[in-house]
């Protein structure tokens, strides 16, 4: 595909006229721009929205990145509870970020970086430290420029020489008294980089009133009109409804909202997210993109995604599927945990029943039917000690009734303890993260941790390798030598046991190059007793399933077709 840019500036630096430019690699070529902003409501599926855009740019053959910009003013989420935010998606380089970026990186498939997330703290704190230091020769320091002008900064970071369209949604709502800069930093923006290398796309609710049996535009009037009255006229608008709106209807609001007919898209409601790309492209969405970007059209290559939505139909064998949280009231919490499920689901052709189940209530389950109906388990990560003493107790259900069961980060702590309480014979084994003086401290705090209070920065965070063992279970599913997972957690499997634990049965799969820390634990005569200290949920593709996800629910399956086989005999 050859991009066609008229470009109004070189980086901040303005251009005395418009340039015309060809196909990529000139020095002047700057990324197209796509900003996502949303009204009416929080929750309308703006990163949804993006992410299936950034797809079909993709499947165009253009080469994209993503960004969320965050109104809320800490540093990152990092240390938010999960019930505020929900999970925590970290990046290859260690950034904790919004879990829209997971979005991102399901659809896009492409690994990104901290620089895809900013948040009002972030930004504040990068201006105070410049102030600090002098960068601003004594001046004032305003909202506008200086807040602005380090937004837009955050937008040139990921706007580098390898990528065509940079996508950045707008995290809030416009009318949200935080989000102001945010809009005057991304009206400025069009400025900078030129009228053709910028589109606005405006997500909008069309919600169905009951009593009047009718759908109504109102709402995606008034937003329309709020985002206008900040400087920015939306190019593109995507109304959120239920169910597919009437040529009126769409006629309506481009006659109100001042956007070409062709512009208003409608994204209706479908059976899975996934779905989610194909609609919007036949409803227009990225034909009228590359229309406002001057880019020219090409073909679009749909087979691959077709083919994944049609296995994701095909996908009803039911699965059982425990799921041991602390945070199961909210779902998001655990988002990436679930998609992988979800994944490897659509890989086996299996329908992933999900068994949300406190993780306090565990104990309290063991003589019901609840636990003995599920096929298999996942115990995720948290941090704090509530639960846990239900993770471990899950974790022993799991190895005594020969049911799969995959811990994660925590859930490695959990099935860690259990062994050596149960196995080993280490009564008081426990974490140091909730028992400090604990006899057998099979998990312990990070030796170059010690030291550290600040919470934000205590943490192994993002990509590290692990060497496998030959022939274990891990080394089968990922079918190679070393692998590279994200990591995010202060505490580590304790060395100093390895060998009474070794020795006991337990299998350490997977340790760090330099052999000093374990990052897979097994169990050798069990259909999939695995555990990792990584957190493999965040690599996880909808068209290429994580291994061990893959393998849990394959191994899940088994269990299912094992016990309709016992209640046959029964029978």
């Amino acid at each position: 595909m050859t991009l066609t840019r008229t470009l109004g500036v070189a980086r901040y630096g303005v251009i005395p006229s418009a340039t015309s430019v060809g196909s990529r690699g000139t020095e002047d070529q700057l990324p197209k721009h796509i900003f996502v902003t949303g009204g009416v409501v929080s929750s309308l599926g703006k990163g949804l929205t993006a992410s299936s855009l950034g797809r079909l740019l993709k499947m165009r053959g253009l080469r994209v990145t993503m960004q969320k910009l965050d109104p809320y003013i800490n540093l990152d989420p990092g240390t938010m509870n999960p019930y505020e935010h929900g999970e925590v998606f970290v990046t290859d380089d260690g950034g904790e970020t919004d879990l829209d970026l997971g979005h991102y990186e399901r659809f896009i498939d492409e690994a990104l970086t901290r620089s895809s997330n900013a948040t009002t703290g972030s930004i504040y704190q990068a201006v105070m430290a410049a102030e600090r230091k002098g960068e601003y020769l004594g001046k004032t320091v305003q909202v506008i420029p200086h807040i602005t002008d380090e937004i837009k900064r955050r937008i040139e970071r990921v706007s580098i020489d390898e990528v065509d369209v940079v996508i950045t949604e707008v995290g809030g709502t416009v009318g949200d008294i935080e989000i102001l800069p945010f809009l005057e930093a991304i009206r400025q923006y069009r400025n900078h980089a030129g009228r053709d290398n910028v589109c606005y796309i405006h997500v909008t609710l069309v919600p169905f009133i009951g009593p009047a049996g009718e759908q109504k535009t109102k709402p995606t009037q008034h937003s329309v009109t709020e985002i206008r009255s900040r400087g920015i006229q939306p190019d593109v608008i995507v109304c959120r409804s239920e169910a597919p709106l009437s040529t009126e209807l769409k006629h309506k609001i481009s006659s109100m909202c001042d956007v070409d007919e062709r512009a208003v898209i409608n994204a209706f409601d479908v059976g899975n997210i996934y779905e989610l790309p194909l609609l919007l492209h036949d409803e227009g969405l990225d034909s009228v993109c590359l229309d406002v970007l001057r880019v020219d059209d090409a073909d679009i290559d749909l087979t691959s995604w077709t083919a994944l939505v049609d296995t994701v139909e095909a996908a009803t064998k039911p699965v059982r599927i425990g799921l041991i949280g602390k945070y199961v009231q909210l779902q998001d919490a655990y988002l990436s945990v679930v998609e992988s499920l979800k994944h490897a689901g659509f890989y086996h052709g299996a329908k992933i029943e999900l068994d949300w189940i406190q993780a306090e209530d565990v104990e309290g389950l063991l003589g019901q039917g609840r636990l003995s109906d599920i096929d298999g388990l996942v115990i995720p990560g948290g941090f704090g000690s509530r639960g846990f003493e239900g993770k471990i107790a899950a974790a022993r259900f799991a190895r005594e009734n020969n049911i799969p069961c995959l811990g994660l980060c925590l859930g490695l702590h959990a099935m860690t303890v259990e062994f050596a309480r149960d196995v080993a014979g280490l009564d008081e084994a426990n974490s140091t993260e909730f028992e400090a003086s604990s006899r057998h401290p099979v998990i312990d705090l990070m030796h170059d941790q010690r030291e550290v209070t600040d919470l934000g920065g205590t943490m192994r965070l993002g990509a590290y390798y692990a060497v496998l063992t030959p022939g274990s279970k891990v080394h089968e599913s990922y079918g190679e030598p070393v692998v590279s997972e994200r990591h995010r957690h202060r505490y580590e499997f304790n060395p100093a046991y390895r060998s009474r634990l070794e020795e006991a049965g337990l299998v350490c799969s997977g340790v760090s190059p330099d052999r000093r820390l374990v990052e897979f634990i097994e169990l050798p005569d069990h259909p999939f007793w695995v555990a990792t200290q990584a957190h493999p949920e965040f690599k996880s593709r909808p068209d290429r399933p994580h291994p061990l996800f893959r393998d849990l629910v394959g191994s899940a399956m088994e269990h299912a077709e094992s016990n309709e086989k016992s209640d046959a005999r029964v029978t």
